[in-house]
């Protein structure tokens, strides 16, 4: 099993690939990298049996989804979710200031 630090970080760089998408015509590289994103919260999911971590990441995925349903791009919560999906994990939020805090 992937350990959940590098599963987060998967998840995470595909996020940042999406971080670059917020142009009209990015449209719909935005929603096949949102579907990604979602993909791989679902293999995450599926590999943990911790109880809080589960529920913690299927709420993360319900913002993920509120983004791909939505009509026009959300440059504001993309990132504030970006940065909820680093704090899941020490190693993975040590990334923030890197990825978030241009």
């Amino acid at each position: 099993m992937i350990p959940l630090d590098q599963q987060i970080l998967m998840i995470g760089n595909e996020m940042n690939r999406a971080s670059k998408l917020f142009e009209p015509e990015d449209v719909g590289r935005r929603t096949g990298s949102y579907e990604r994103i979602l993909r791989l919260v679902d293999l995450t999911i599926e590999t943990r049996n911790q109880r809080t971590l589960r529920r913690e990441l299927l709420r993360w995925r319900d913002l993920i989804a509120a983004l791909y349903r939505s009509a026009e791009a959300d440059e504001a919560l993309h990132r504030a979710a970006f940065r909820c999906l680093l704090q899941l994990n020490p190693t993975a939020a040590r990334q923030i200031p890197f990825l978030l805090e241009r």
